[in-house]
C-alpha cells in the first residue's frame, strides 16, 4: 500500500533500547531503507509471523540486505523492558533497532504519525489484552513512508517491493 500524499514521519524519533536509549530518528541512512513495525513481545502470531516474512525477505537480498535497517516499537512498555523488546527483536535481525518508551504520550504520537493503532487493556480477570495494527513500514532517508506492508503479505512480495525501493533509492 502506498499513501497519498506520502506520510512523512522523519520528525518522529524514539529511544532505543537495543542502543543504550540513544533515539533512533524514522529515516534510512541515504541510499537504504527503515523498516518500522509497531507490536509487542508476546503477541502469538501475528508479530512473530511479519518479522519472519520479513526475514525471509531480506535474506534473499544478498548484500542489498544490509542497506535495510529494522526498528520494532513495543506497544506494550508495561511488560516488555528494554532487555526483553531488545532480544526480542534481535532474534529475528541481530542489528534491529528495539524500541520503547514509558512516556504514553511519544508512543501515541509516533502511532500516529504512522498511521499505526494499538490498544493495551486489562481484562475482567486481570489478565492483558493487546490489539495493534499490523503493518510494515518502509521510510527513506527523508523520513517519507514510501510503502506499508499489511499482515499477510508473503516474502516474495515484500522481497520485491524492497528490491524495488532500494533501486529507487539508489537512483535518487
Amino acid at each position: 500500500m502506498v499513501g497519498t500524499p506520502a506520510i512523512q514521519v522523519g520528525h518522529i524519533s524514539l529511544p532505543a533500547a537495543s542502543h543504550e536509549s540513544v533515539p533512533l530518528q524514522m529515516i534510512a541512512e541515504p541510499e537504504g531503507l527503515l523498516v518500522v513495525y509497531f507490536g509487542y513481545t508476546s503477541c502469538p502470531d501475528i508479530c512473530p509471523t511479519t518479522l519472519g516474512d520479513l526475514r525471509s525477505a531480506m535474506s534473499q537480498l544478498g548484500d542489498d540486505s544490509e542497506r535495510i535497517e529494522v526498528a520494532f516499537l513495543t506497544v506494550d512498555p508495561e511488560r516488555d523492558t528494554d532487555f526483553i523488546t531488545t532480544k526480542y527483536v534481535q532474534t529475528f535481525f541481530p542489528d534491529a533497532y528495539a524500541l520503547r518508551t514509558d512516556d504514553p504520550e511519544e508512543l501515541a504520537t509516533a502511532a500516529r504519525a504512522f498511521g499505526a493503532a494499538y490498544e493495551v487493556a486489562k481484562t475482567s480477570d486481570g489478565s492483558v489484552e493487546v490489539g495493534h495494527s499490523a503493518f510494515l513500514y518502509a521510510v527513506n532517508s527523508d523520513g517519507t513512508i514510501l510503502v506499508q506492508w499489511p499482515f499477510g503479505m508473503s516474502s516474495e512480495l515484500i522481497r520485491n517491493d524492497l528490491i524495488y525501493l532500494l533501486d529507487q533509492e539508489g537512483a535518487s
